[in-house]
């Protein structure tokens, strides 16, 4: 049977708008699971009543607002009894969303207002406050979640749709350049693990703390040199199956140069290491977080999680992560100790028992959550 014309050009331009609409930026999707795990996965039709109407109210407000920055940023922020009651309709996963929702609340204030984040040296939008070049990255923010309107991931919100976005006009979408993290440069050492004798050696694995440069021009520090040097003779006397070395684009404030990629490169080039032996965590942007992607990184192998770990350093570094200030910046930047620093065994190293709750998400951090 042959089909008209007009029949054919009907179903190709209706199966085309079908295309059209389901359409989405897999990066923008991408970072909204990686920073707003939770509440994506909340379903707004199956909330109490209450949240739904917090929701529906919000949805109001926005939409009056249209394109107006001023207006949408306003709009979008989270107030506290907001959070409080989008985190009651969930009970079991109330800390999380409350986390999620003030982290989301930092993104609109720094990347929308211009406002001073926590480690200003290296962090916050490209522009400044009251500059055309934020006003213009925040407009095409505003836009861009405008027109994200029909992705999956702002099916509870437009705010996470418009802090992605506010993220993705300054080009800082770090928080999802290595994943999915078992793949990729990580791909061989993952493999290996499925068939690994863990007891085999006295550490899980040896984690290397990078030191930034301070120019541009310098691909790897003398003080993770340093570092190499102490971890190479551990790994090749036995003492544990991996190295992790961790470290992501850090210093100086705009370099794309990952502190992980070029430990990595260095490992294999002037001491031999296997890359099957080899861990990058390419996100770290603080010795806080070094410590807690080091401790995913071996739940995601599944290594003994009461057998220690061995972190590696400069001897001061090293003074550092076993001193009580330590713990208390740990307490006040995460929330929690990602792990139990135990006896020195060097100048360079010293024990570490990674912690469970390294585990939880945080967009308090939006490049390294």
């Amino acid at each position: 049977m042959r089909v008209p014309v007009a029949t054919m050009l009907a179903l190709l331009l209706g199966s085309a708008l079908s295309l059209q609409a389901t359409a989405q930026d897999r990066s923008s999707a991408a970072l909204a699971g990686r920073l707003f795990p939770t509440l994506l996965q909340l379903q707004p039709d199956t909330l109490p009543a209450a949240a739904r109407g917090v929701l529906a109210q919000r949805r109001q407000q926005l939409a009056r607002c249209g394109q107006q920055v001023a207006c949408t940023l306003e709009a979008a922020a989270w107030t506290p009894a907001q959070i409080d009651t989008l985190a009651s309709a969930a009970p079991d996963r109330s800390a999380a969303i409350g986390r999620e929702l003030r982290g989301l609340n930092g993104i609109l204030a720094v990347y929308g207002h211009g406002e001073a984040p926590r480690y200003a040296a290296i962090d916050g939008p490209t522009g400044t406050a009251g500059s055309p070049r934020l006003a213009q990255d925040v407009l095409a923010a505003v836009q861009m979640s405008d027109v994200d309107q029909q992705a999956a991931y702002t099916a509870l919100d437009r705010s996470i749709a418009l802090a992605v976005g506010l993220l993705d006009a300054n080009d800082r979408l770090d928080a999802i350049r290595f994943e999915p993290i078992s793949e990729g440069t990580n791909a061989a050492a993952f493999a290996r693990a499925r068939g690994l004798d863990w007891k085999a050696c006295r550490y899980t694995a040896i984690i290397v703390l990078g030191q930034g440069p301070d120019e541009l021009t310098t691909p790897i520090s003398a003080g993770s040199k340093l570092r190499l040097k102490a971890a190479a003779q551990r790994y090749l006397a036995g003492d544990a199956p991996y190295l992790i070395v961790s470290g992501g684009a850090v210093h100086p404030r705009g370099t794309r140069s990952v502190e992980a990629l070029q430990m990595r490169q260095a490992l294999i080039e002037r001491f031999g290491i296997p890359e099957a032996s080899i861990l990058i965590e390419p996100y770290a942007r603080h010795t806080t977080t070094n410590l807690r992607n080091a401790s995913r990184l071996l739940a995601a192998l599944q290594a003994p999680s009461q057998q220690p770990a061995l972190v590696v350093s400069s001897p001061a570094h090293i003074d550092s992560v076993a001193s009580a200030q330590f713990s208390e910046r740990n307490r006040s930047e995460l929330g929690y100790l990602p792990g139990t620093v135990g006896e020195r065994v060097s100048p360079y190293a010293i024990r570490f028992v990674p912690a469970a709750a390294s585990l939880r998400i945080d967009p308090a951090d939006p490049l390294d959550p």
